[in-house]
C-alpha cells in the first residue's frame, strides 16, 4: 500500500457490517495496515446507530444480512446522507445483485472471488478510492457554498461566464445596475452586454480581461460602466477549473471605485492647475534686485528665452538677458511702474524675440524690482502679415480670372507664412478632378511635378476639398493618405478655398506651422476664396446680361410674332368664309418677311394625302414641285402632322440632307426650317398650317407655342364660322350613317333590352350631365330600365312616359352624346335609331355638300361606319325664332317644357297629366304649371314680337 493511500485510510472511520469470511478478513486487514478506525457490527440496524453515534467516513457491507440485505442498508443510508461512501461486497455476486446495488446508490460493488487475500487487497484500494473521491465531493460542495455565499453578496456586482466568455449567471447586484432584463442577454459576450458603455474603448478592455482569465491568468481592469452616470469599476476576473485542470468557467467580480477615482481626478486636477499655471503663464515674471541680480526666476522662462532658471541666472544680470538701459530709473522712481517697453531678446537657440516689458517696484523675494515679459514676437509677426494680406486683397481686386487669383497667392506665401513652398489646385467640373493652376519654386523642388487629382477623397488634397476639411501636419509624411512617399515636404497645409479648389502650403522643416501660421493660413485662404467667389459673380453678371440680352432678342422676337398674331386675330374675327380665314392667315404670317413661305393644306378624299388650299409667301413652285403624303415619318412635315395630329418641327433642314428627297428641294428654295402644326378642334381637324424660314432655328419654344396655338384659334374660327353658315343658310346636306360599332351607348342599351331604342332630339348639357330623351319601342319599359343599370355611360335614367310596349326615358349620361359634338361644327343630329342589329344616323350638314369633316369626325367616334344616303336638301330659316325663344327660357323652364314634351301633355288626348309629368321631375304641380304658363307666354311672346310684321301681312292678304 502506498503512503498516499495509508495517509487517507489512517484518517478515516470505517463501519464493516456482516459476518461473513470475507469482511471479517477485510477487517483484520484494513487494521493491519492502516491506522483507520474500524468498527465491525454483525447487523444492520447496528451500522444504522452506529452512523447516529459518531462520525463515520465509510460503510463496508455484505450482501447477506441477518433479516435483509446489504442492499437495503444502502438505500436506509442514501435516506439520511448522499455523501457517504458505501461499499457492497459479496462472495455470491450476480448482474440481477450488482444492478440492485447501483439502483440503491451504492458508491462501490465487490464481487469477491478466490483467492481471498487478492479479492482484500481489491476491497482496500477501493475503499480509498471511495473515500478519496468523498473528499473530493466534500471539497467541491464545501467550495460551492463558499461561492455561493460570495455569489450573493450585495455590495458587489459578479458575473458568471462560459469558458469562452459568454454569460452564464448573474448576481442580484449586478442586476440591480440596469434596467434591462438580465436573462435575455444570458449567453451573449460579457463585453457586448448592456453594462458597458457602447464606445469602443471599453468593450475593448473588459475583452482583453476576458481573454486573460481564458488563459489561465487572474486579472484586474479599470472601466467607466456607463458614460450617462460616470460610473468606474474596477473588474477582477479569476478562471475555475476542473479536476483536470481544464478551465471551467470564469468569475468576474467589480468594486464601484467612482468616489475613489473622482477624489484622484480632483486631486491631479488641482496639482496640474498648480503647475500649468506656474510653467504655463503667458508672461514670464522675473525679480532683481537694485544691482541686476535674480532673485526670483519664474519657471515657465523657457518658454520664452529657452532657458531653464538656472541657465537664466548662470547668464548674469537681467541687463546680460534684457539689454542695457532698458528703463529709466528716475521715471521709475516717479511712476512707481513702467509699462509696454519694447526691447528685443536672444533666445538659446539664437532666435530674437520682440517683447513688451514692464517693470515696477517691489519688495518680494529679497528683490526690488519686478520684470514681467510679454513675447509679441508672434503678434508682430501677424501685423507684417496682414500688412502683407491687405496688399494682396488689393491686388485680387484687379484679378478677372481664377488662374490670376491663384498666382498671387502663391506668390504672396513666402511674405504671409514664411514658407517658401506654394501651390493652388483648381477645380475643373467637367471631369471632377482638381488641377495644378499655380506652384512656387520650392514646391516643385521639394515635391517635384504636381498631377491632377481626382476627387474621390483618397489622397490629402481630393479629402481636404471633398470633406471642406483645412488639414495641418507637422510632418505629412505620418498621414496615410499621403500617396507621394518621395516628397520632400515636411511641414504641410491643405485648405480648402470653398467650391474653387485647394491651398497648398508647406516646408522642408518639420513643425513649421504655429497658431499664428495657421491662422495666416486660413486668411490667405479665405481672402483668395473672397477674390475666386468675385471673379465667379462677375462671370455670373456677365453671363447674365449675355442672357439678358438673348431675352430682350427672344422678347422682340415675341413681339413681332405676337403682333402678328394680333392682326392674325383681327383678321380671322372680321372673315366671313373658311377662305377669307386661311387666306388671312397666310398673307399676316408672310407680310414683311416675317416667314418665307406660310400654307394650309387639308387630306384630301382618301385622307392619302395633303392638298394646298391657300398659301402665301415666297413660294418659288415648293408646293408645285411636291405632294404631301401623309405618314408619320420620313415625309415632309406637313403631311406627318397630318398624320399624327401633333407640332412637327425641322429645325434646321440641312442637317440631314439625305434622310428624304423633300429637303433637298426645299433647300433649294431657301427653306432652311419648317413648322407644322395642327388645326384641330373639338377633336376635328380642319387641316394642317405648316410655316417655313429662310434661316435654320427660326422657331424656338415660344414661337412653336404661340404658332401651335394659333393653330388651335384657326380651327376654332372655321368651326365657329360653320356654325354661323349653318344657321344663316336655307341649303343643307342629309346625310345618312349605318354604324355597326357595339360601343355606341344607344347599341348596348337596344342591344342588353332586345328593343329598338331612338333619338328624335331634345339633348341637353348641364353642369351635372347630358340629358337625352330616348324613345323605346318592343320592350316593356321597365326592362329597358333594369338594362341601364349595366351600362357604364349611364349615370341615371328617368321614366317620361309608357309602359309595356314601350315609351319615353330620360338618360343622363357620364360622356357628353354624339349631338352636342356634332353641334359644335354646325351640324343637327336629327335622329339616331338602335337595334341589336346596329344604328341609324340621320344628320342635317349646312353648307349645300359640304359633309367630309362630319364624316370624319363620326369615323373618329365610331368603327365600322358606312354612309348609306347623301340628300341636298333646303330648309325654311327659322334659326333666329328657336334662338330668341331659347334665350327667353331658363334652363329649368327648358326643362320642363322638353320633358312635357317628350311625356305627350301638350297631345290632344294627353298621354300625361300634369301631376304625372310633375312627379317625374320631382316638382308640386302647382311649380310645373307654373314653369308651362310661363314657357308658353314666353313662347308666344317670341312668336307675336318677333314675328308680328310676318303676320300682319299674311292678315292683309
Amino acid at each position: 500500500m502506498s503512503s498516499t493511500s495509508r495517509g487517507v485510510l489512517d484518517a478515516a472511520a470505517i463501519v464493516v457490517v456482516g459476518e461473513a469470511a470475507w469482511s471479517n478478513a477485510y477487517a483484520d486487514a484494513l487494521r493491519e495496515r492502516s491506522d483507520a478506525t474500524v468498527r465491525v457490527v454483525p447487523t444492520a440496524s447496528k451500522a444504522l446507530d452506529a452512523l447516529g453515534a459518531s462520525a463515520v467516513d465509510c460503510v463496508v457491507t455484505d450482501y447477506g444480512l441477518p433479516e435483509t440485505t446489504g442492499v437495503e442498508l444502502a438505500r436506509r443510508v442514501r435516506d439520511r446522507t448522499a455523501s457517504l461512501p458505501v461499499v457492497l461486497g459479496t462472495a455470491e455476486g450476480s448482474e440481477g445483485i450488482a444492478s440492485e446495488a447501483i439502483g440503491a446508490g451504492v458508491t462501490d460493488y465487490l464481487a469477491i472471488d478466490d483467492p481471498l487475500s487478492d479479492a482484500i487487497d481489491d476491497a482496500i484500494r477501493r475503499t480509498e478510492r471511495a473515500l478519496r473521491e468523498a473528499g473530493r465531493s466534500a471539497t467541491r460542495r464545501e467550495r460551492a457554498r463558499q461561492f455561493d455565499a460570495y455569489f450573493r453578496d450585495a455590495r458587489s456586482a459578479t458575473w458568471v461566464l462560459d469558458p469562452d466568455g459568454r454569460l452564464t449567471r448573474v448576481n442580484r447586484a449586478a442586476r440591480d445596475m440596469v434596467d434591462a432584463d438580465a436573462d435575455t442577454v444570458t449567453g451573449d459576450p460579457f463585453w457586448d452586454l448592456p453594462w458597458w458603455s457602447e464606445g469602443d474603448r471599453p468593450r475593448e478592455d473588459i475583452r482583453r480581461l476576458v481573454d486573460a482569465a481564458r488563459g489561465g491568468e487572474f486579472a484586474h481592469a479599470v472601466v467607466v460602466r456607463d458614460a450617462t452616470d460616470d460610473r468606474v469599476l474596477e473588474l477582477s476576473v479569476r478562471p475555475v477549473t476542473d479536476e483536470r485542470g481544464d478551465l471551467s468557467s470564469i468569475v468576474v467580480d467589480s468594486a464601484d471605485i467612482t468616489d475613489r477615482v473622482a477624489l484622484e481626478r480632483e486631486l491631479r486636477r488641482s496639482e496640474k492647475l498648480h503647475r500649468v499655471t506656474l510653467n504655463n503663464m503667458t508672461d514670464t515674471v522675473l525679480i532683481t534686485d537694485e544691482d541686476g541680480e535674480y532673485t526670483y526666476v519664474c519657471p515657465n522662462v523657457h518658454f520664452i528665452f529657452g532657458y531653464t532658471a538656472e541657465e537664466i541666472r548662470e547668464l548674469g544680470t537681467i541687463e546680460d538677458l534684457l539689454g542695457e538701459d532698458l528703463f529709466d530709473r528716475e521715471a521709475l522712481a516717479d511712476e512707481g511702474v513702467l509699462k509696454n517697453i519694447e526691447t528685443t531678446a536672444t533666445d538659446k537657440a539664437g532666435r530674437e524675440h520682440t517683447l513688451l516689458v514692464n517693470v515696477r517696484e517691489a519688495s518680494i523675494e529679497d528683490g526690488t524690482l519686478l520684470y514681467s515679459c510679454r513675447d509679441v514676437t508672434k503678434r508682430k509677426q501677424r501685423e507684417r502679415a496682414l500688412a502683407t494680406l491687405q496688399g494682396t486683397a488689393r491686388d485680387f481686386l484687379y484679378a478677372e480670372t481664377h488662374r490670376e487669383i491663384a498666382r498671387h497667392v502663391v506668390g504672396d506665401t513666402p511674405d504671409v507664412l514664411g514658407l517658401d513652398a506654394g501651390a493652388v489646385y483648381l477645380f475643373d467640373a467637367d471631369d471632377t478632378r482638381l488641377r495644378p493652376a499655380a506652384r512656387s519654386q520650392a514646391m516643385r523642388n521639394a515635391h517635384g511635378p504636381l498631377p491632377a487629382v481626382h476627387t474621390d477623397g483618397r489622397d490629402l488634397t481630393s479629402h481636404s476639398f471633398v470633406e471642406n476639411e483645412a488639414l495641418f501636419f507637422d510632418d505629412v509624411h505620418d498621414s496615410d493618405r499621403l500617396t507621394d512617399r518621395a516628397t520632400g515636404l515636411r511641414s504641410a497645409a491643405y485648405i480648402p478655398l470653398g467650391n474653387h479648389g485647394v491651398f497648398v502650403a508647406g516646408s522642408t522643416d518639420v513643425g513649421a506651422f504655429d497658431d499664428v501660421t495657421r491662422e495666416l493660413a486660413d486668411l490667405l485662404a479665405a481672402t483668395a476664396e473672397a477674390a475666386l467667389d468675385r471673379v465667379d459673380r462677375e462671370s455670373q453678371l456677365r453671363e447674365q446680361d449675355r442672357e439678358l440680352q438673348r431675352r430682350n432678342d427672344r422678347l422682340s422676337a415675341l413681339d413681332r410674332i405676337n403682333e402678328t398674331i394680333r392682326e392674325i386675330d383681327h383678321g380671322i374675327v372680321q372673315a366671313e368664309t373658311r377662305e377669307e380665314i386661311d387666306h388671312t392667315v397666310c398673307e399676316r404670317l408672310t407680310a414683311d418677311g416675317r416667314f418665307r413661305l406660310a400654307w394650309i393644306g387639308v387630306r384630301d378624299d382618301a385622307g392619302d394625302a395633303v392638298t394646298p388650299r391657300t398659301w402665301a409667301g415666297t413660294d418659288r413652285g415648293y408646293l408645285d414641285a411636291r405632294t404631301f403624303p401623309v405618314a408619320s415619318e420620313d415625309v415632309e412635315p406637313a403631311g406627318r402632322t397630318a398624320a399624327t395630329g401633333e407640332v412637327t418641327l425641322v429645325s434646321n433642314v440641312a442637317a440631314d440632307l439625305r434622310a428624304a428627297p423633300w429637303r433637298a428641294d426645299a433647300i433649294s428654295r431657301d427653306l432652311l426650317s419648317v413648322l407644322s402644326v395642327p388645326l384641330a378642334y373639338n377633336d376635328l381637324s380642319y387641316g394642317v398650317l405648316t410655316v417655313y424660314a429662310e434661316d435654320p432655328d427660326a422657331f424656338d419654344e415660344t414661337v412653336q407655342a404661340v404658332l401651335a396655338e394659333l393653330g388651335e384659334t384657326i380651327a376654332a374660327a372655321i368651326s365657329a364660322g360653320e356654325r354661323k353658315r349653318a344657321l344663316l343658310t336655307t341649303s343643307m346636306t342629309r346625310v345618312e350613317y349605318a354604324v355597326r360599332d357595339p360601343s355606341f351607348v344607344l347599341a348596348q342599351l337596344a342591344e342588353a333590352a332586345d328593343c329598338t331604342v331612338a333619338y328624335e332630339g331634345g339633348v341637353r348639357q348641364t353642369e351635372s350631365g347630358n340629358d337625352v330623351f330616348l324613345t323605346v319601342e318592343d320592350a316593356p319599359l321597365d326592362a329597358v330600365v333594369d338594362a341601364t343599370e349595366e351600362l357604364v355611360a349611364v349615370e341615371a335614367v328617368r321614366r317620361i312616359r309608357g309602359g309595356d310596349a314601350g315609351g319615353v326615358l330620360r338618360l343622363r349620361l357620364a360622356e357628353p352624346f354624339l349631338a352636342a359634338d356634332l353641334a359644335e361644327h354646325g351640324a343637327v343630329l336629327r335622329s339616331a335609331t338602335a337595334t341589336g342589329e346596329g344604328t341609324e344616323l340621320v344628320i342635317d350638314v349646312p353648307g349645300g355638300g359640304e359633309h367630309g369633316h362630319v364624316t370624319r369626325l363620326v369615323r373618329d367616334r365610331f368603327a365600322d361606319v358606312e354612309l348609306s344616303s347623301k340628300q341636298s336638301r333646303e330648309q325654311a330659316s327659322e334659326h333666329g325664332f328657336y334662338a330668341s325663344v331659347l334665350d327667353r327660357l331658363t334652363d329649368r323652364q327648358l326643362e320642363v317644357l322638353e320633358t312635357a314634351y317628350y311625356s305627350g301633355f301638350f297631345e290632344s288626348p294627353r298621354k300625361a297629366t300634369g301631376e304625372v309629368v310633375a312627379d317625374s321631375l320631382d316638382i308640386s304641380p302647382q311649380a310645373f304649371y307654373q314653369h308651362i304658363r310661363t314657357a308658353q307666354r314666353k313662347l308666344f311672346a317670341a312668336l307675336i314680337d318677333d314675328h308680328a310684321p310676318v303676320a300682319a301681312s299674311h292678315v292683309d292678304r
